[in-house]
């Protein structure tokens, strides 16, 4: 095929397997493949169950992207795959697949930092990020503010981090206390439908005058919610009240802090990804900030927000069209990488022996 190839992208850092293929910037088709179900009885992602499901995820997966792109096997002109941060043996099935296609197609493989995957995704549905943008990302695991120039040339600047839990932990865990089921964050945003948002005074933590002005703690939020609900023990807990009040919470520290570093950056675009910018109020509080502090929003399509492979093609896609470095044979991963770089290419080190 004639211009820049198409590049798989490989997704399995925790309970989704995906795959997508994009080219030139342009999705071309995805597949997702979720083992949320399986986990939902233990409250929470199972490690062991994860990987297995990978296993049996990732060849339906990938014919499903390609039959959706009306592609084959040897359409695909590059493979990018997840190698950090995640669950260990999730990740390793995902970059032993990736492995195996890239050798044997005989095309270049390059593994990418999932968190990057997350800020390209809103590529696929708005075209090229501008420079500079701030850059929201909240799940499960991460909450953080970064200034993004080009994303995959130029170092990530992290603004502001969590300091404990993040914010789609913190839904997680709430909901549980409330009695909703698992994922939590949408569980949330459903039962909030029914309540009122100001019926509960949950507190708002960093942001007062003197904390960090782009650190998140939402630990402090949680236990308050906590509390809340044991001080309706044997009463009926008016839980579509709390959600509403929690989910308020939750937006309005997020977007305040981000829209305060688009101006204080003098930077005109916010970028909100992440499973947790699927929540409804934390769009719609962006949108009406941004909107008065005039500041362009940018946030994907629900189905690009939470993990995908289509994410992870589009950072493998800018990758190849900026010449760079296919990762080396001994590509490893990292479960705990910070997100320095789009690309996450660790070698595999040696075992030290004793003599």
């Amino acid at each position: 095929m004639r211009g820049a190839p198409v590049v798989l992208g490989i997704e399995s850092s925790c309970d989704e397997t995906g795959a997508g293929l994009v080219r030139n910037g342009r999705l071309l088709g995805h597949a997702v493949a979720s083992s949320m179900d399986e986990h939902a009885r233990f409250g929470g992602v199972v490690p062991e169950i994860a990987a297995r499901a990978h296993v049996h995820s990732f060849n339906p997966v990938v014919r499903g992207a390609l039959e959706e792109a009306g592609l084959g096997m040897s359409d695909i002109g590059a493979v990018a795959v997840t190698t950090g941060p995640g669950l260990s043996g999730a990740l390793q099935v995902g970059l032993a697949g990736a492995k195996s296609l890239a050798y044997a197609l005989d095309v270049p493989l390059y593994g990418v930092h999932h968190l990057a995957g997350h800020v390209a995704a809103d590529t696929l549905a708005h075209g090229p990020l501008p420079e500079p943008c701030v850059v929201l990302i909240v799940s499960g695991g991460h909450t953080s503010l970064l200034l993004v120039r080009d994303l995959v040339r130029d170092p990530i600047v992290h603004l502001g981090d969590t300091l404990d839990d993040a914010a789609g932990e913190c839904f997680d865990k709430v909901a549980r206390v409330f009695g909703l089921p698992y994922p939590g964050g949408p569980a949330v945003d459903r039962a909030a439908r029914e309540g009122d948002a100001r019926a509960v005074s949950f507190p708002r933590p960093l942001t007062g005058p003197r904390d960090d002005p782009y650190a998140f703690s939402f630990s402090g939020l949680k236990t308050a919610a906590a509390r809340w609900a044991e001080r309706h023990r044997g009463q009926v807990l008016p839980v579509a009240d709390g959600a509403a009040s929690l989910q308020e919470a939750v937006a309005d520290v997020l977007t305040r802090k981000a829209v305060a570093a688009c101006t204080a950056n003098g930077v005109g675009t916010l970028v909100v990804v992440g499973g947790v910018a699927a929540n409804s109020r934390v769009r719609s509080l962006a949108e009406e900030r941004c909107a008065t502090a005039g500041i362009a929003l940018r946030v994907p399509p629900l189905r690009l927000c939470t993990d995908n492979g289509a994410m992870i093609a589009a950072i493998g896609d800018l990758l190849v069209r900026a010449g760079a470095q296919p990762a080396p044979l001994d590509v490893s991963i990292d479960p705990s990488a910070p997100l320095e770089y789009a690309a996450l290419q660790p070698v595999a080190r040696a075992p030290v022996t004793v003599s």
